[in-house]
């Protein structure tokens, strides 16, 4: 159901670029497992069609598509591939953090309150991340800051 190859094959490649040994690799592999056509028309529309297009950096991308994973409040996986992108292109865990915090009176308290709890077994999970960045006190101090 490629409606256009060279669409499909820079899907392809900005998908590999920001979900690559992810679990946004894995829910891809999913939807193909289940739903072939929704892979393709996810790859094709979301990866080449929106992802791509000009005008935005890929990180202030996944910031809008981190927020907007927050505020559904449902998009669990999502959230989670979309975090461990972010980290891929560059974001410091103290800038995801923040827009995720930036979410709190759209989201409430909950929403957010969840989202920091994926974001915390995401950085868990990092292994590009810097050993010292991932050790945190037990009961950290009034600001989420660095």
């Amino acid at each position: 159901m490629h409606s256009d190859p060279e669409q499909h094959q820079k899907g392809v490649s900005l998908i590999n670029r920001l979900h690559g040994g992810h679990s946004g690799e894995a829910l891809i592999a999913d939807f193909a497992e289940v739903c072939p056509d929704f892979a393709t028309m996810t790859t094709d529309w979301a990866g080449a069609g929106i992802m791509a297009r000009p005008g935005l950096d890929l990180l202030t991308r996944q910031y809008v598509v981190i927020a907007a994973c927050v505020t559904l409040g449902h998009a669990t996986p999502q959230l989670k591939a979309h975090l461990e992108a972010a980290l891929t292109l560059g974001a410091t865990r103290a800038q995801l953090v923040e827009v995720i915090l930036q979410t709190l009176f759209y989201a409430g308290g909950a929403a957010t309150a969840n989202a920091l709890r994926v974001a915390k077994e995401v950085f868990r999970n990092d292994v590009s991340a810097d050993p010292a960045a991932s050790s945190a006190p037990a009961f950290p101090s009034a600001s989420c800051r660095d």
